[in-house]
C-alpha cells in the first residue's frame, strides 16, 4: 500500500510578527500490481485492485495538468484528493523512480519510466491557477 508523511512546518518573526507556513509531503506509492503475474487472491487482491485504482486515478490527474485541460480530477481517489494542493502552484515536486534491472520487469520498468516522464511534463504554474480556482470556490459565502 502507499505510505504518506505530512511535515508541516509554521514560523512567525517575533520582531514583525509576519508569519509563514510550509508544507512537505513524502510520499512512497506501492508499485502497481499484475494481478494475473501476482496471483494474489482475497483481501491482497483487493489491495492490489485499490492500488492499481489510486495510481491510475493519480495518472489522470497528472495527464490532465500536463496537457492543460479544464478539469482536473482530483476527487477521483483519496490519493490525488490529499496531494491536490501539491500538485502545483508554489509547489515543488521531485520523484524518485525505482525500476528493476531484470528483463522480467521491463514491462514495469518501461510504465514507471512512462509515468515518471509525465509527471515531468507538468507546468506547475497551470496546476495551481486549477487549484487556486478550486479553493477560491470552496472558500465562497456559505
Amino acid at each position: 500500500s502507499h505510505s504518506l508523511l505530512r511535515i508541516r512546518l509554521r514560523s512567525r518573526n517575533l520582531v514583525t510578527g509576519e508569519g509563514s507556513s510550509a508544507k512537505l509531503w513524502l510520499v512512497d506509492l506501492a508499485g502497481s500490481e499484475r494481478v494475473g503475474r501476482s496471483e494474489a487472491s482475497g483481501d491482497r487482491l483487493k489491495e492490489s485492485q485499490h492500488i492499481n485504482k489510486s495510481l491510475s486515478a493519480l495518472g489522470d490527474c497528472v495527464a490532465a495538468l500536463s496537457v492543460k485541460a479544464a478539469h482536473v480530477p482530483y476527487r477521483n481517489s483519496k490519493l490525488t484528493s490529499l496531494l491536490q494542493d501539491s500538485l502545483g502552484g508554489d509547489a515543488k515536486m521531485l520523484m524518485y523512480v525505482q525500476v528493476s534491472p531484470s528483463a522480467a520487469d521491463a514491462s514495469e520498468t518501461v510504465c514507471s519510466l512512462n509515468f515518471a516522464n509525465r509527471v515531468k511534463g507538468v507546468d506547475p504554474s497551470f496546476a495551481g491557477t486549477q487549484t487556486n480556482k478550486r479553493r477560491n470556490l470552496d472558500s465562497g459565502p456559505a
